[in-house]
């Protein structure tokens, strides 16, 4: 792990300490082994966004990733082949569980935007970009294209959703996916939660009809599963 890399881990999940060992693990595993947070950087997945909602935020990990990235690029610190880190004027985050939302209350404190509720029926208002990170195959299939109404209806023309999903035809990938993905609930107290699941191009027919154009990007490097970044903009 080159050095302005591990400085920029280090950054992140510093202020996760506040809200105790587990929330520190947690955040430290999460940026440091899911490659979607390093994509958002080093391809500029988030230029020009100025008002960013993430559904399903968890602790408020995108939030710390990028206010991080913003210090270290201060610093003098950042790869010169990254793209200059987005400087957002709001990040403001929605997550249904009580005590993920404490988390991030307690490591962002005062530049924490997370509030708890349920994405499906709480206001979502406006932003220019959305981002949805393994959260929509939770959802019931009926609920999954309102859900994405709901989030065309939040940006205007032109507007970014970036969705992480699973590829259901991606083989013993998608199952070590679901594998993996039931046992960490299972760790944290969530019980075996269904989860409704979609091939690829499923997904992508999915959001055509709810107003979307997508680009599919294979966002799993480095890892067993079968995750694909949905890159999709607003008719």
């Amino acid at each position: 792990m080159s050095e302005p890399w591990t400085e920029l881990l280090d950054e992140a999940t510093r202020p996760y300490r506040k809200a105790g060992r587990f929330a520190y693990h947690f955040a430290r595993g999460k940026l440091g082994r899911d490659p979607v947070f390093r994509a958002i950087l080093e391809q500029g997945l988030l230029a020009g966004s100025q008002h960013i909602l993430d559904l399903g935020c968890g602790e408020g990990l995108l939030t710390a990733w990028l206010q991080a990235a913003a210090r270290c690029h201060d610093r003098g610190s950042w790869p010169q082949a990254w793209p200059a880190p987005i400087r957002p004027q709001s990040i403001r985050g929605i997550e249904l569980r009580p005590p993920e939302v404490m988390r991030a209350q307690r490591a962002l404190g005062a530049l924490c935007g997370v509030t708890q509720g349920d994405i499906r029926t709480a206001a979502l208002g406006s932003a220019d970009t959305v981002v949805v990170l393994d959260v929509l195959h939770y959802l019931p299939a009926a609920a999954q294209p309102q859900m994405l109404h709901r989030i065309r209806a939040a940006l205007p023309p032109g507007g970014r959703l970036l969705l992480r999903v699973g590829d259901a035809a991606a083989g013993l990938r998608f199952r070590v996916t679901q594998w993996t993905d039931k046992l960490i609930l299972l760790g944290r107290g969530h019980g075996m939660l269904t989860t409704h699941c979609r091939t690829l191009g499923e997904w992508r027919e999915l959001l055509t009809a709810s107003g979307f154009d997508s680009t599919p990007a294979w966002m799993s490097q480095g890892t067993p599963f079968a995750n694909v970044l949905l890159i999709a903009h607003a008719r």
